[in-house]
């Protein structure tokens, strides 16, 4: 116990100097925390396999998997934020169109890409395999974009609009792997399952949803017997880890797989709070505050995860190559044809894709499920190479997005040590 503690400790305490070396080279927090989570991680000090000093296994970092996850279940509650009714009204429409598009045109680019790999060399990736990487490609990571805007506070058209597709694809990435799931399967196998293509996937999103409403309901009536903010902010945090918790769950009904998805589950807990509750931007704040520890520990634990081994082999490092390219650009003219056709402005159709590379955390367990293929450890190993790329360089296409749109101010050096000197006693004297 001794060790996980110093461990994490380590952790925390690594991330923080690495992001003062990140902030001289003008890159994201974000970047640090990974970076610093490599070096902590079981091919760099973690070899030295010193007790607490670094993690000296993956699987040791897999024993902190509850802290990843709860984690996350914050994040997407912050996001969840961002669907009130009055934003809604103003770019739903936007948001939902260039959510689904921009998610479609990647699968199909990625498709499109590795079939032909597939065609002109058999032996290298499988017809399944290339149909499950093109519906994984369609994810994107919430979790960078989101500590990348909040630590620039970026704020504008781009950056709400921005925040709404990232939640809508999440759904949208689970409709298309599910899909995608059954082809493979039926090429393999030679059988479709209606119920596991269609009937699935669609349970899980009304499943989702209809917990992530029902807990909003639940806490905007708790907190009613609450009136400190302490106490407020502790029943917020609470039911955030609750809904975690049962999202968690699986179950069968009727030969049926019935689960929940934590990041469409907690966003729908957000935004139903958000849209009820009169004092919940106060509140999203003062959490906000409380999470600052656990998203620096999230992302120290997902650069500590990134499996470096696989750089060690061609085949891995050829597909990944041709699944970031091809991913990228269909992230980019997907949001660019969507955003033109909804007529958005010039600065998000140029800037929005970029700002949608990232991925991480939906994508591998994508690629999880896909291991049941015959070759899905190509799967999962181009999944990790392509995570170890986007998460080290996507925080700072994304910063970079956000300036060129002019919705990351330029600030001057604050300094919380200076500002928090006691001021001089004024004098009453004349």
């Amino acid at each position: 116990m001794s060790t996980l503690v110093i461990c994490l400790s380590l952790a925390m305490i690594g991330g923080l100097l690495m992001s003062r070396i990140a902030k001289k080279l003008n890159l994201p927090a974000v970047t640090a925390y990974l970076v610093a989570g490599l070096i902590l991680g079981p091919y760099c000090l973690g070899a030295l396999h010193i007790p607490g000093f670094g993690f000296n296994t993956l699987e040791q970092v897999e024993t902190f998997s509850i802290v990843s996850q709860v984690a996350m279940a914050f994040i997407a509650f912050t996001i969840g934020n961002e669907f009130r009714l009055s934003q809604l009204k103003h770019m739903g429409k936007q948001a939902i169109v260039v959510g689904i598009l921009q998610a479609v045109v990647t699968t199909i680019v990625v498709d499109i890409v590795l079939i032909v790999l597939h065609l002109a060399f058999p032996s290298v990736i499988s017809l399944p395999s290339a149909i499950v990487l093109g519906a994984i490609a369609s994810a994107t990571a919430p979790a960078a974009t989101l500590m990348v805007i909040k630590q620039y506070k970026a704020e504008g058209p781009l950056t709400s609009l921005l925040m709404l597709v990232v939640a809508i694809d999440d759904a949208v990435g689970l409709v298309l792997f599910a899909v995608s799931m059954g082809i493979a399967n039926a090429i393999e196998m030679g059988s479709i399952s209606v119920t596991g293509m269609v009937v699935e996937p669609l349970l899980e999103i009304v499943l989702s949803l209809g917990l992530g409403s029902i807990m909003g309901l639940l806490l905007n009536y708790v907190e009613i017997f609450f009136h400190s903010r302490s106490k407020r902010m502790t029943i917020s945090v609470a039911f955030v880890m609750l809904t975690a918790g049962i999202s968690m769950m699986q179950f069968e009904i009727g030969g049926i797989h019935c689960g929940f998805s934590l990041l469409l589950t907690c966003m729908m807990l957000g935004t139903v709070f958000c849209n009820i509750c009169e004092t919940s931007e106060e509140l999203m704040n003062r959490v906000d505050g409380w999470t600052v520890p656990l998203n620096l520990l999230f992302f120290v634990l997902s650069g500590a995860e990134l499996d470096l081994q696989i750089l060690s082999d061609p085949m891995v490092l050829l597909i990944g190559v041709l699944y970031i390219a091809a991913r990228s650009c269909g992230k980019y003219f997907g949001a660019y044809s969507s955003c033109t056709m909804t007529k958005c402005s010039k600065k998000i159709t140029k800037n929005l894709g970029i700002t949608l590379f990232p991925q991480a955390g939906v994508a591998l367990g994508m690629s999880l499920t896909a291991a049941s293929l015959s070759d899905g450890a190509i799967v999962r190993n181009v999944v990790l190479f392509s995570v170890l790329v986007y998460e080290l360089v996507g925080p700072a296409l994304t910063k970079r997005s956000l300036l060129a749109a002019g919705e990351i101010k330029v600030e001057g050096k604050t300094s919380a040590r200076s500002m928090n000197q006691p001021k001089p006693p004024i004098s009453l004297k004349g």
